[in-house]
């Protein structure tokens, strides 16, 4: 008795799992061989093998946003080609051998759900059959058991009862995953749909006796990709690591199965050339005629200058949705990956390695007291050799992550790279005094004194290379006249060619304590009115 219940749970259970698979969507003919990303844009290049006497060539599921004027056709030297056709045909009408990327997951999803539901109904039929014995043992049924199997049987029922409640309760969880799971596709079909309703299709019109290979490359836009950085700082070596990364996405309709990717900084969706400069005409404005009546006023018309400005913001095209901004050049650079690629439609990132750099450092602390009384640690580093675009870039100090900034070769030679603050340096400003009078031969200008006080103490156990910045007024007119006297003298007054912009720089012993002072004199003419901007 105990054998033929495992044998019939087994049965049971079994059955349940054995359902028909899914038919296999038919695999295109043309596949995706190489693709190359631009930001807000890409080149996707197909391959196609053409039988030997072929006289027409069709590729089709290709995305209903391609630009059929980008479309280039290439082949063997056996292969002779004639004119393209592109027309554009709804998804569902092709059937399965057009099947989206994201019904394809859905699909495989839904058929995992239907099994586990099968086998759940199956596994309620078990456990009818073992609520079938409570009515044998209260004798309403025929098959009651003999008093020498009771214990046997018992047993079988409770281990049978056991393995197939803890199977529907495993099945449950299953079921909660791939719904949890599903969902979020449910509505990225539902989002995309009227943008993947149709899909293009290609005829190509060869000759091709002996056969031989057709590639089709064409533009698209919407993919894009994106520089980021990770930069790690080893303080004790003062060496940097310095990886290049990339974020790709794309949202096409088509995946981009194991490619070779290229991503290059050019942008073939800007425009080709700048705006021209137009006729600056400059005349005598003729007398106004009186009128009785005064005429509502018109705009005026803009300024030659201001026109051609206008112009050329009305030329520029719409931004994409990444920051085109960080992918300013001269000359496109283009980034090979070595290995294939798998980017999927479903606009989800990539990160990809574009290889590190190892470099050397300067470390510096940097404060400015007068804005911030914090110190940071910044990385006085050269620029590494070749283009690196502008993106964001993740800080890491000793293997402890600081957070983010923006690396920028541009003033990577300029400011450094900032690593946070150094809790272990202590900045102090004491409340700056200003004296307001007047002045010079009887009285005859006003004048304005002006004293700062700075206080920086080193509390690490090793000295460090100290660099305060400060604001110096500048003066912008000939009668105002300053004179700023600072101790200790500053290395420069015009850091970064910014005048008015004072450096301290030196070294700080460890536990040293500096101080710095600044004293500026400012006079202007007693019937004037001072005008400060900051």
């Amino acid at each position: 008795m105990r054998r033929d219940i495992r044998r019939l749970l087994a049965v049971l259970i079994g059955a349940s799992v054995l359902l028909p698979p899914a038919a296999l969507a038919q695999a295109e003919a043309a596949r995706i061989s190489a693709v190359k990303v631009y930001p807000g844009s890409a080149t996707v290049e197909r391959v196609l093998r053409v039988a030997p006497g072929a006289r027409q060539a069709t590729f089709t599921c290709l995305p209903a946003g391609l630009d059929a004027a980008s479309l280039q056709v290439s082949s063997d030297a056996t292969v002779r080609v004639g004119e393209l056709a592109v027309r554009q045909q709804p998804r569902e009408l092709l059937g399965k051998a057009c099947v989206s990327p994201l019904d394809e997951r859905i699909r495989a999803l839904e058929d995992q759900v239907a099994t586990l539901t099968a086998e759940s109904a199956g596994i309620g039929y078990a456990a009818g059959y073992f609520k079938s014995f409570e009515n044998a043992a209260s004798g309403a049924d025929s098959r009651a058991t003999a008093p020498a199997q009771i214990g046997a049987t018992a047993q079988a029922l409770r281990q049978g009862a056991r393995e197939a409640l803890t199977r529907q309760h495993q099945i449950k969880r299953q079921q909660e995953l791939l719904e949890r799971e599903l969902k979020p596709l449910l509505a990225e079909r539902d989002r995309a749909g009227a943008r993947e309703a149709s899909v293009s299709t290609v005829q190509v019109t060869l000759a091709a006796p002996q056969g031989g290979e057709l590639r089709l490359s064409y533009q698209v836009r919407g993919p894009s990709w994106q520089p980021s950085y990770r930069a790690t700082l080893d303080s004790a070596t003062k060496k940097l690591r310095l990886e290049r990364q990339a974020l790709v996405a794309q949202s096409t309709g088509e995946d981009w199965d194991g490619v070779q990717l290229t991503l290059s900084t050019g942008q073939p969706g800007a425009a080709t050339q700048g705006p021209l400069p137009r006729p600056w005409r400059v005349g005598i404005e003729p007398p106004v005629q009186p009128v009785p009546m005064p005429a509502p006023a018109m705009a005026a018309a803009p300024a030659p200058m201001a026109r051609m400005r206008a112009n050329a913001a009305e030329a520029a095209e719409p931004m994409p949705s990444f920051d085109v901004s960080v992918f300013q050049g001269s000359f496109a650079t283009e980034f090979a990956v070595p290995q294939k690629i798998s980017v999927p439609s479903s606009g989800q990132r990539i990160t990809l390695s574009l290889g590190e750099q190892s470099l050397d450092t300067r470390l510096l602390t940097r404060t400015t007291p007068a804005l911030d009384a914090s110190a940071y640690l910044i990385a006085a580093i050269t620029p590494p050799p070749g283009v690196w675009p502008a993106g964001p870039v993740n800080l890491y100090r000793d293997g402890a992550y600081v957070g983010n900034g923006r690396f920028d070769t541009a003033q990577l030679s300029r400011n450094g790279l900032a690593f946070g603050r150094d809790e272990l340096v202590s900045v102090r400003m004491e409340q700056p005094a200003r004296k307001e009078g007047t002045g010079g031969f009887i009285g005859q200008r006003n004048e304005r004194r002006v004293n700062r006080l700075y206080t920086v103490e080193n509390r690490h156990r090793e000295s460090i290379t100290l660099q305060l910045l400060d604001a110096t007024p500048v003066a912008e007119h000939e009668d105002v006249r300053i004179d700023s006297r600072y101790q200790p003298e500053p290395q420069t007054k015009a850091w970064n060619e910014q005048p008015g912009s004072v450096l301290w720089e030196q070294p700080l012993a460890a536990g040293a304590v500096q101080r710095f002072s600044a004293e500026h004199l400012i006079t202007w003419p007693k019937d004037a009115r001072l005008r400060e901007r900051q």
